[in-house]
């Protein structure tokens, strides 16, 4: 069995995997707990294997130092976290010797279409993101839009140190704002507007043809298989993984 503990469990995501997290017979769910909380505290009261954190990015690296440091795996599926918090929560694991997971997006389809993005990008010199969220979503770019432009830029990288380091041709001719924020080299455009929920498409641009993949999330209901999958995983893991693609 394991415990599980919800961070952020009054929010629209933490109730939805309170809801669900019944009909999984190998979890047990010990805690729901919020900012007012004393998460270290709860998580020794409780003996927590797991902690599952859907908070804000103002306090996700905090909360998940404190995960680690309690000895629980942390599960994190809020967005924020910049690469050197990574990098040093994944230290932390290390010493600690524990599992660990930060997802931008536990949308199986989501993670299916970034390992497809990634693949793409090894025939097209051209790309860009288009994410469209709802008007209350914290951050933009989506994490999941910079983990697909992280991705794609890794094949690239690879593709261009085994073409005599040519240079990368994913760079837009215009530094317009309206051609979007770069990351990585690909431009990605961000929309936050009513009657929305979750979208994403990728497209790539060759010579007389587009290809475009896109993802489309209805529910925040579909996230909570990417999420028990996480958590099962971890229990089985001593390092930290960002992405679950790199469990799957």
């Amino acid at each position: 069995m394991i415990n599980v503990i919800i961070n952020g469990i009054n929010g629209r995501m933490g109730q939805i995997i309170k809801e669900n997290i019944a009909t999984q017979s190998d979890f047990c769910l010990v805690a729901g707990t919020n900012r007012q909380d004393d998460l270290m505290a709860t998580i020794k009261m409780k003996q927590a294997d797991v902690v599952i954190d859907f908070t804000v990015p103002s306090a996700v690296f905090s909360n998940t130092k404190t995960i680690i440091n309690s000895g629980a795996r942390p599960v994190i599926g809020t967005t924020g976290l910049t690469v050197e918090q990574i990098n040093i929560l994944s230290q932390q694991c290390q010493i600690k010797k524990i599992g660990g997971i930060i997802a931008p997006n536990f949308f199986l389809g989501a993670v299916l279409m970034i390992k497809y993005a990634k693949d793409a990008s090894q025939y097209f010199s051209n790309a860009e993101i288009v994410e469209m969220h709802h008007p209350y979503k914290q951050d933009a770019p989506s994490g999941t839009a910079i983990r697909t432009a992280q991705k794609m830029k890794i094949v690239k990288q690879n593709c261009s140190n085994k073409q005599n380091n040519s240079k990368e041709e994913n760079t837009p001719l215009s530094r317009n704002p309206a051609r979007g924020i770069l990351k990585n080299n690909v431009p990605i455009h961000s929309v936050r507007l009513s009657g929305f929920f979750s979208q994403q498409s990728v497209f790539f641009g060759g010579n007389g043809e587009v290809l475009t993949i896109r993802h489309d999330g209805m529910d925040r209901k579909c996230m909570t298989s990417g999420i028990f999958i996480a958590c099962r995983k971890v229990m089985a893991l001593d390092h930290l993984v960002h992405g679950l693609e790199n469990i799957l």
